[in-house]
């Protein structure tokens, strides 16, 4: 009972998943449409309103899918408790007393 108590404060809200979601788009498409914008420019002709809008509709595109995708990926990690509560001195006694019970064998 406690544990789960434990697990339940500890798993972030919906509304911090949110938050982050949109605090790494900013940055991630920031840096997408920086990427758009030098490929087009170094392998097109077209003129730099028309990069800028090609570049910008990239970015919106990514902006819309990839927050979607991010926000259900926090959303399923916060679920899933592997790795969240683990104690590397809990792990050693684990191990050691497993192992002292095979060398008695029991």
């Amino acid at each position: 009972m406690a544990n789960s108590i434990k697990a339940d404060k500890q798993k972030d809200s919906p509304t911090r998943s949110i938050l982050k979601a949109f605090s790494w788009r900013f940055i991630a498409s920031g840096a997408t449409f920086i990427i758009t914008f030098v490929i087009f420019r170094q392998y097109t002709t077209k003129s730099y309103t028309e990069i800028l809008e090609t570049a910008s509709i990239v970015t919106i595109f990514d902006i819309v899918a990839k927050l979607i995708l991010y926000y259900l990926h926090e959303r399923l990690w916060t679920n899933v408790s592997w790795g969240k509560y683990w104690k590397r001195q809990a792990w050693k006694r684990r191990y050691r007393k497993l192992h002292k019970n095979i060398a008695n064998g029991e």
